[in-house]
């Protein structure tokens, strides 16, 4: 069988069947019902953006930990971080800076991820600029044809409330604007990228890390001028970016820090790269 490696295994995960993730936790748990050596150690929740990348990462610290089985979910930045403060997990996962609200929380960056506004390949729109893309998701622009492009509508793809990407893309955007409430919304990175891939009048915005994810191919747009990158990001000259972040009520367990230390070490931090993330 080929061994997938770098971005292939992010790719195997995008694709998964949820047939085969439900298989795969039956047989854990038929694993641990029979006195296998394996149960879950602590519970990681949170950004679906985040959510692939620590999965690679669980997998990479079980070759030198077999014994620890670390449990990822996802649910959103807002769910992870509702998470930890409710004891239901002991770390959360989120794409977003932690608010006001949340400043008592520990965290930690974990990497940086850029944030990609995608158009379907077909699209002949290949450079927009931050109050164009303002423009579009507040419904001032809704015809491509008023930015170069063919006389058709926009079809605009938005994540949902709570979502650590909305957040971002708000914060980094909408300049105080409000999305516009006929955005088609989607509760994953995954599902935005789908529709952009299948739909050439559309546009969204996803994980720079996962443009390149993905049986159908999207594009991501310059940003005034800009090519979205991971070399532009670490420059500066790219400015749509993000921080990876971990959080949990207090200061972690021994067993979660040495999981956040491998993560921080040059392993954890070339596995990262390897995906398409910026490291720390």
């Amino acid at each position: 069988m080929r061994k997938i490696t770098g971005r292939g295994r992010l790719a195997f995960k995008y694709c998964l069947s949820a047939a085969a993730v439900l298989a795969m936790f039956l047989s854990v748990s038929f694993l641990t019902a029979c006195g296998g050596r394996q149960s879950v150690a602590f519970i990681i929740a949170g950004s679906t953006s985040v959510q692939p990348y620590v999965e690679i990462l669980t997998e990479a610290y079980a070759i030198h930990h077999p014994d620890i089985l670390i449990d990822v979910q996802g649910g959103g930045s807002s769910a992870g971080i509702q998470a930890v403060e409710s004891n239901t997990a002991e770390l959360g996962m989120s794409s977003r800076n932690l608010r006001e609200s949340e400043m008592h929380l520990w965290s930690v960056e974990i990497a940086k991820d850029g944030l990609a506004i995608i158009v379907n390949p077909s699209n002949p729109i290949g450079n927009l600029t931050l109050d164009q893309i303002r423009g579009i998701y507040a419904a001032d622009i809704t015809n491509w044809s008023e930015l170069g492009g063919p006389a058709k509508g926009i079809h605009v793809i938005a994540r949902e409330e709570g979502s650590g990407t909305r957040s971002a893309f708000e914060e980094m955007v909408m300049d105080g604007r409000r999305i516009s409430p006929r955005s088609i919304i989607q509760d994953s990175n995954g599902a935005v990228r789908q529709i952009v891939s299948s739909d050439p009048y559309s546009i969204g915005f996803i994980s720079l890390g996962l443009v390149e994810i993905g049986e159908r191919p999207v594009k991501a747009v310059q940003i005034g001028g800009i090519e979205p990158s991971r070399e532009n990001v670490i420059d500066g000259s790219y400015t749509l970016f993000r921080s990876f972040l971990f959080v949990a009520k207090e200061e972690p367990a021994e067993i979660v820090i040495q999981f956040i230390a491998f993560i921080l070490s040059s392993e954890g931090q070339r596995v990262l790269a390897d995906e398409g993330l910026i490291p720390e």
